[in-house]
């Protein structure tokens, strides 16, 4: 069998085995709970209805005595219509036996006791006739033979009672046959259950846990054993533990990877930008006066003044790319003082309101109260704000609004001052999020990708961070958080 199935297949095969076992057995039981309550029906139900109704045909038999030997002693016409009820309760109970007859020797036994309970009344009916015609002695010797009427149908009755005293017996020996089938059903049901657990947990003790057991020794070789009994905890733990050593070395040599990438790129672009810096910028200065000059000494028209414009722009543009190479390759360094990340955001939005209105785009900032003083360098900060409200800006290409809000967190045990900026662009698909603050990552045709990198590293010199939330289609949100302990 061990070589024919799988452990898996054999664990499933006795499952079944004890759930069918368990399923068999119930259902027998419900079954059986049924057929006794059948049994009990017909006992309590039928059977005993059965029985008092004959107990009662007796009684109303016993209860029609008499009344013939008092007329005899006082003439007094009353006795004979209490017999006359009580001939009529014994027919009324004679008819509702015959309701209750369910075989052909009750009906047999009820049919006699209707012909002898015939004669009874014939008889004392005559023995009432010869009474009331003064005729004393025969009415006296035929009384004789009403007696023996009523002991023959008292018998008849006993008879009938018998019988369905028998019945009772029969139904009672029935449910006790049954009660024992049930019984003998619930122990083999319980055998086989209990002999298929143990064949279950033999299964488990040979191939599962005997196994666990090896390997936990195997990966525990070197550290301390664990308390007896409790290896499957202990393989869990130990397995846990490699498992969080793996990933840790592979987060590691992640982030290792990452890490030498930026600094290979980073090398690259110092390497270029000083080569470039002033290689490019000296010229583009010298070309900006000369434009400046020829602007100012030459009668230009209309259209050569828009084209000295657009010249002028694209020249700021190169200074604008060249400068944020220079940046990146050789960030400045932190000029820390005490200010108020509030008192940045206000100049921020002062600075930049001519610019978002021309771009049909609106700004708000929401907060409380103007955040504390903390330790930072307020130009960094006004960099990192500015290329924030840009990008929303440009986002928004037909226009919206930009909200800022401002609040305290403690996050970590620590205080900090959170500055979030919302648009409603389109969103960052999901796709890009993790390459949005990689350098020269772009979605402009004419972005040269550093601005966020750029503003993430000096929000991270300040012992912060900058994070993005954003849903295509739903707009994008940049949060800023600042350590708010001054010192």
């Amino acid at each position: 069998m061990q070589s024919r199935f799988s452990l898996r297949a054999r664990i499933y095969l006795i499952l079944a085995l004890i759930a069918a076992i368990t399923a068999a057995g119930g259902y027998v039981m419900v079954w059986y709970t049924y057929r006794m309550e059948a049994l009990l029906t017909t006992i309590v139900t039928k059977n005993i209805a059965a029985y008092q109704t004959a107990e009662a045909l007796e009684t109303a038999l016993i209860n029609q005595k008499g009344f013939v030997s008092y007329y005899f002693l006082d003439g007094d016409p009353d006795w004979l219509r209490q017999l006359g009820e009580y001939r009529q309760i014994f027919l009324q109970t004679l008819k509702e036996t015959r309701a209750t007859a369910e075989n052909p020797e009750q009906l047999a036994a009820i049919s006699a006791i209707e012909t002898e309970y015939g004669r009874y009344i014939d008889t004392k009916d005559r023995v009432i006739d010869l009474y009331r015609e003064g005729r004393r002695e025969a009415g006296t010797s035929l009384h004789k033979e009403v007696r023996g009427h009523f002991f023959r149908l008292l018998s008849l009755c006993e008879g009938y009672k018998a019988l369905h005293t028998q019945q009772i017996r029969g139904t009672r020996a029935a449910s006790h046959a049954e009660a024992q089938n049930l019984r003998l059903t619930a122990l083999s049901s319980m055998g086989l259950a209990l002999l298929m657990v143990l064949l279950l947990a033999f299964i488990l003790a040979k191939n599962i846990l005997g196994p666990v057991r090896e390997l936990m020794r195997e990966t525990g070789r070197e550290s301390r054993p664990p308390p007896t009994g409790n290896e499957i905890k202990a393989l869990s733990l130990r397995v846990r533990g490699l498992i969080e050593n793996v990933d840790h070395t592979q987060s590691e040599l992640e982030k290792s990877r990452e890490h030498l990438l930026q600094t290979e790129k980073m090398v690259m672009v110092g390497k270029l930008a000083a080569g470039m810096a002033h290689s490019i910028r000296n010229p583009l200065t010298s070309v900006k006066m000369r434009l400046f000059s020829l602007d100012r000494t030459l009668a230009l028209s209309d259209t050569q003044r828009d084209d000295f414009k657009v010249i002028s722009e694209e020249i700021d543009q190169i200074d604008t790319i060249v400068q944020n190479f220079l940046e990146f390759s050789r960030p400045p360094k932190l000029k820390m003082q005490q200010v108020s990340p509030s008192e940045v955001v206000d100049l921020v939005v002062q600075l930049l309101r001519h610019r978002l209105a021309s771009n049909d785009v609106t700004i708000s900032v929401e907060r409380l109260r103007p955040l504390p003083e903390i330790q930072a360098d307020p130009e960094q900060l006004k960099e990192v704000l500015v290329n924030l409200v840009v990008n929303a800006c440009e986002a928004m290409s037909a226009g919206g609004a930009i909200r800022i809000t401002e609040e305290l967190q403690h996050i970590d045990a620590r205080q900090q001052a959170v500055i979030r900026v919302q648009d409603q662009g389109p969103g960052v698909p999901e796709t890009l999020k993790e390459r949005v603050f990689q350098p020269f990552f772009t979605t402009k045709e004419e972005g040269t990708g550093l601005g966020l990198s750029i503003a993430a590293r000096i929000i991270a010199e300040h012992g912060g961070w900058l994070s993005l939330d954003s849903r295509e289609g739903r707009g994008t949100t940049f949060t800023i958080s600042l350590p708010a302990e001054s010192g």
